[in-house]
């Protein structure tokens, strides 16, 4: 007797907390844009605004989905990208290929650092974006190329 008594009361409760929610207004924080050079390994949520300098396509490759039994073609492109600090290699997979021309600025946010042989690589993932935008006025620093410095992994022991 007394659950039920408890979920009529839930229920009732239930649009009212939905009315708040709604009616709370949740503001976005406003982006923060970094350099290329700023760029470390293992971070992410980067926003950067970069020129593209060229753009090559790595093989496609074709490979099996488990939801469909057709073959679904992979492409990946590895661009190079940078703005007036320095310049990294950037991963494009799929659509973001078609973005990632030459000579096109582009805005990407939320972009995590990948370690490929060593070297960083930016990449951005399904919780990323690249936009299009209008020229940027800046000139490419293309002597500082970040993709160039070599990480090794050092473990410290503690004495």
């Amino acid at each position: 007797m007394s659950t039920t008594t408890e979920t009529k009361t839930q229920q009732k409760q239930a649009p009212k907390q939905q009315e708040e929610a709604a009616s709370k207004v949740v503001e976005k924080r406003k982006p923060v844009f970094v350099k290329v050079d700023q760029l470390r390994p293992g971070t992410n949520g980067h926003n950067l605004i970069v020129k593209v300098l060229k753009s090559d396509t790595v093989l496609p490759k074709t490979r099996p989905t488990t939801a469909s039994p057709n073959l679904r073609l992979t492409r990946i492109s590895e661009c190079l990208i940078g703005d007036d600090t320095a310049t990294v290699l950037f991963t494009a997979r799929n659509d973001q290929v078609d973005l990632m021309k030459p000579d096109a600025t582009v805005i990407i946010r939320n972009a995590k650092i990948d370690m490929f042989r060593g070297n960083m690589r930016l990449a951005v993932d399904k919780w990323g974006r690249i936009e299009v935008t209008e020229p940027a006025d800046f000139v490419v620093k293309e002597g500082n190329d970040m993709s160039l410095i070599e990480y090794e992994l050092v473990k410290l022991v503690e004495e």
